[in-house]
């Protein structure tokens, strides 16, 4: 028998109209109307709009790709220093038992936004599956976008300093 994880929160977003354009090519000057933490030269942090758990946030790399083999090597090296620096940051900031990292290339394998290359991490904790993602249908978030943007993006200049 198989585990299953379902998210059936996201399916809305799923089956929602998207904006015309790449919701995830983003310029410097909209960082903070995005929810952008952290940017570097070739990639940038930001909050995941639909979160699985507070402190969701996303490793994007600036230029517009879809798939791992079309980094250079110089963005793959900024992308993972900048997963590094996220989990020390997601420590720090949510205190989890552990986080999930993960990568969806294409439609088939999950990805809501399969034409940018993005890649998740979720703080979890022990029992954070509860009875309203199972029995509701809902994800409780009790962070807002705006505390989690102020506490990420400081805790990301600490690091950085």
């Amino acid at each position: 028998m198989y585990n299953r994880l379902y998210s059936p929160w996201r399916y809305p977003y799923i089956v929602s109209e998207h904006p015309k354009g790449c919701i995830l090519c983003i310029e410097p000057d909209n960082d903070d109307d995005r929810l952008v933490v952290h940017r570097t030269i070739n990639c940038f942090v930001i909050i995941n709009l639909y979160p699985y758990n507070n402190g969701h946030i996303m490793v994007v790399p600036v230029r517009h790709i879809a798939n791992l083999s079309d980094l250079s090597r110089d963005e793959s090296m900024d992308i993972f220093s900048n997963l590094t620096l996220s989990e020390q940051v997601i420590k720090k900031n949510y205190k989890p038992d552990g986080i999930n990292i993960g990568i969806n290339l294409g439609k088939a394998a999950g990805a809501g936004i399969d034409e940018h290359l993005h890649i998740h991490l979720v703080p979890r904790w022990s029992g954070d599956a509860n009875y309203m993602t199972s029995v509701a249908d809902t994800r409780v978030i009790p962070e807002s976008f705006e505390n989690a943007f102020q506490n990420l993006k400081k805790t990301f200049k600490e690091f950085t300093r």
